[in-house]
């Protein structure tokens, strides 16, 4: 499971398009919920929503347990595995479905998007690990 990414988001576009995996991406359906759809190529992402954000359009997947790993950006994120999205609470909740127990989940941001420390409250899903890609890679295919 990987994320289309927006403008101040690590870039994953490129590697989309490069990936030998089978890709999974986030859609937004409603003012609550993700759901997942199959990503085969550019002509499966269209901007759309009230959040302007590329989303699939291809089949629904519903075999989460299938899901060999999840790379889940944030606005900040800390040591201890903590993220801080964007406030509306779309990951935590796709996260707590129960197949997600045991995929890894990791956090993807810049180096200064890593904190001492990030609020959490109980409901929030915790990430596994961390990749963390230095400041001078930012926007770099935006």
């Amino acid at each position: 499971m990987l994320y289309a990414s927006l403008l101040d988001e690590v870039p994953t576009l490129d590697f989309l398009d490069h990936c030998p995996c089978r890709i999974v991406l986030p859609c937004v359906v409603d003012d609550e919920n993700l759901e997942l759809r199959h990503y085969t190529g550019p002509h499966d992402l269209e901007v759309r929503g009230k959040y302007h954000i590329p989303e699939p359009v291809g089949p629904l997947f519903t075999d989460y347990a299938s899901i060999d790993l999840a790379l889940i950006p944030g606005m900040a994120f800390d040591a201890f595995g903590h993220r801080l999205g964007r406030g509306k609470g779309y990951y935590d909740r796709l996260l707590s479905h129960p197949a997600f127990a045991s995929i890894p989940k990791i956090g993807v941001c810049y180096d200064f998007q890593l904190l001492p420390a990030v609020p959490s409250l109980p409901h929030d899903c915790m990430m596994d690990s961390l990749i963390v890609v230095p400041t001078h890679i930012h926007n770099v295919s935006a």
